[in-house]
C-alpha cells in the first residue's frame, strides 16, 4: 500500500515513459520468477507490449531441435558431477529463452534477465550466458543475497544491471563495496518489500517477520542515500505488493522519491503466455486473504512466501514434531531414547521423551537428526523420501542447508543436513512442469488472493500479457 493509502479515483496519472536500459518505456516491469515461470514467452510479449519484460535464468527451460523440452535429469555420479550436469542446462535454458523473448519483443520494450545470486554458479552462468546471447538482453536483474560482483560482469559485457535490496543499509554496502565503480551501468534499484513479495524475500535478522511495514519511508530512505550518492536520476523499482497503480498515485511524480517504477511479480502469472498449469491458474483465482504464507524452510536459509497447501503444511507438522537431545546425560537430558535401526541412544527430557513415544505410537517413528541437536520425526515413506532427495542432491544452489552442498571445496557446509527443509529444484521443477499443486512449492506474493476480488478476473477471465498491461496502465 501507498503511504497514505490507496486513492479514491478509479484512474492513474498519465503513466510517463522512463528510460530503462538504454530506451524509453512504459515504468512497468515483470519480475521473473524462476523456475521456467517466466519464459521467453512472457517476457517478449510484456516488452512488446512497452514494458520491460524478464525471464528467468535460474535453471531455464530449453529445447531440442524438434521443439521438444529437453528434461533435466541428472547422470553424474557424484554431486559435483551433477553440479556441472546443471550449470550447462542452465546456461543452454537461459540463451534459449533469451532468443524467444527477443524475438516475441518484435523491437519493442526492453528484456531483462534475472539471476539469483545464491544459485549454483551465479557467476559462470552469467558470464556464458550474457557472452553467448550478445544484443539479447538489455539487463539483468539479481537478488538473494548481495550480488557484489553483477556490476562488474554487466558492465563487462555492455549491459545495465538492477540489484534487488530490501533495505538502503543493503545498498550502501553494495555501492561502497562495488557499484561505484561501475555507476554507468546501474540502470536502476529494485526495492522488493520483504513482508508482502512473492519467492525469496530479503528479512534481516533485525526485522519482525510478523510487523510488516510501510514501504514509504524505506523507499524514502534508499533514494536519500541514492542522491548523496548522485544517483538521483536513477529509477528505482518498487517489487512486492503492487496490484493496482491508483494506489501508489501519490509515489507517481514524487520529488522525495524520485523517477520511480513499479513490478509486478504475481499478476502476470495468470496470463495466457504464462506458462504455469491450468490447475496452478484456477488456484490464483480462488485463493484468500492469509492463504500466502511467509516461511523459513527454503535450504537458501532466506524467508520466502509460498501458497498455503499440503506441501507447506508438511513442513510445519515436521517441524513441530521436534525435540532437543544430547548425547550424553546433561541436566534435565536424563531420559534415554533410542535413535535409527540400531537404537542409538540419545538424552531426552522426560516430557519430551513422552511427546516422542506418542509420534511414534502415531507412526512417526523415524528420528532425524537435525543441526541444532534436535530430532524431528517423520514417518518411514517421509524419511525415505528425504534421505533420497540429499543423496540425488545436483548442487542447485552456492549452500544448501538441506542436502549440505556447497559449491567451494570441499563441497560441504561443514553443517550436518537439513531434514526440516527439502530439495528446492525437485519441487519447483515438478510444480512447473506439472499439474501437482498440492504437494509442491508454489510460490506467490501476498497479494495473490486480490484475483479472486479484482473484477477484471470475473468469471474465471485470464487475459493475455497485452492485456494486462494495458489494465495496469489504467491504474487498475
Amino acid at each position: 500500500m501507498g503511504d497514505g493509502g490507496a486513492s479514491g479515483g478509479q484512474g492513474v496519472k498519465a503513466l510517463d515513459s522512463i528510460l530503462i536500459s538504454g530506451r524509453e518505456v512504459l515504468p512497468i516491469f515483470e519480475g521473473g520468477k524462476g523456475i521456467s515461470i517466466s519464459n521467453g514467452e512472457s517476457s517478449g510479449a510484456w516488452a512488446a507490449s512497452g514494458g520491460v519484460g524478464t525471464f528467468s535464468g535460474v535453471n531455464a527451460d530449453s529445447y531440442d531441435e524438434g521443439g521438444n523440452l529437453i528434461s533435466q535429469l541428472y547422470f553424474g555420479r557424484t554431486r559435483r558431477e551433477r553440479h556441472e550436469e546443471l550449470i550447462a542446462y542452465a546456461i543452454k535454458g537461459a540463451v534459449h529463452q533469451a532468443k524467444v523473448a527477443y524475438e516475441n519483443a518484435k523491437g519493442q520494450g526492453r528484456i531483462h534477465m534475472n539471476i539469483l545470486w545464491e544459485m549454483a554458479a551465479a557467476e559462470t552462468i552469467l558470464h556464458s550466458v550474457l557472452e553467448r546471447a550478445k544484443g539479447l538482453i538489455n539487463g539483468v536483474t539479481c537478488g538473494a543475497g548481495m550480488p557484489y560482483r553483477i556490476a562488474e560482469i554487466s558492465a563487462k559485457y555492455g549491459v545495465h544491471y538492477y540489484p534487488i535490496v530490501s533495505s538502503a543499509r543493503a545498498f550502501r554496502a553494495l555501492w561502497k563495496r562495488a557499484y561505484h565503480k561501475f555507476q554507468e551501468w546501474l540502470g536502476g534499484v529494485v526495492y522488493e518489500d520483504p513482508w508482502l513479495a512473492g519467492g525469496h524475500n530479503g528479512l534481516s535478522n533485525a526485522e519482525d517477520p510478523t510487523k510488516p511495514e510501510s514501504p514509504f519511508p524505506r523507499v524514502k530512505a534508499l533514494r536519500d542515500m541514492m542522491n548523496e550518492a548522485g544517483l538521483q536520476m536513477t529509477p528505482i523499482v518498487m517489487a512486492g505488493g503492487v496490484w493496482f497503480l491508483r494506489e501508489w498515485e501519490d509515489w507517481l511524480g514524487n520529488p522525495e522519491l524520485g523517477p520511480i517504477c513499479f513490478q509486478f511479480g504475481t499478476r502476470p502469472l495468470l496470463t495466457k503466455e504464462s506458462p504455469i498449469s491450468d490447475a496452478w491458474k484456477r488456484k490464483l483465482l480462488h485463493l484468500k486473504s492469509g492463504d500466502v504464507l511467509l516461511h523459513r524452510f527454503s535450504p537458501t536459509g532466506f524467508y520466502s512466501s509460498a501458497v498455503k497447501n499440503h506441501f507447506l503444511e508438511e513442513l510445519y507438522a515436521r517441524s513441530s514434531r521436534q525435540v532437543a537431545f544430547t548425547m550424553d546425560p546433561v541436566g534435565e537430558h536424563d531420559t534415554p531414547f533410542g535413535v535409527g535401526p540400531r537404537g542409538r541412544t540419545v538424552y531426552l527430557t522426560a516430557v519430551d521423551k513422552s511427546r516422542a513415544d506418542a509420534w511414534v505410537a502415531a507412526g512417526f517413528g523415524e528420528a532425524l537428526k537435525t543441526p541444532d541437536s534436535t530430532l524431528i520425526f517423520v514417518d518411514s515413506a517421509k524419511a525415505i523420501e528425504i534421505r533420497t532427495d540429499q543423496i540425488n542432491c545436483m548442487g542447485c544452489l552456492s549452500a544448501c542447508s538441506f542436502s549440505n552442498w556447497s559449491q567451494a571445496e570441499p563441497h560441504s557446509t561443514g553443517r550436518k543436513a537439513d531434514p526440516r527443509s527439502f530439495c528446492i529444484q525437485k519441487t519447483l521443477q515438478n510444480i512447473s512442469h506439472g499439474d501437482d499443486i498440492e504437494r509442491q512449492l508454489m510460490f506467490a506474493g501476498h497479494n495473490a488472493y486480490r484475483f479472486a476480488e479484482d473484477p477484471f478476473y470475473e468469471n474465471g477471465f485470464i487475459p493475455t500479457v497485452r492485456q494486462l498491461v494495458e489494465r495496469i496502465a489504467t491504474g487498475n
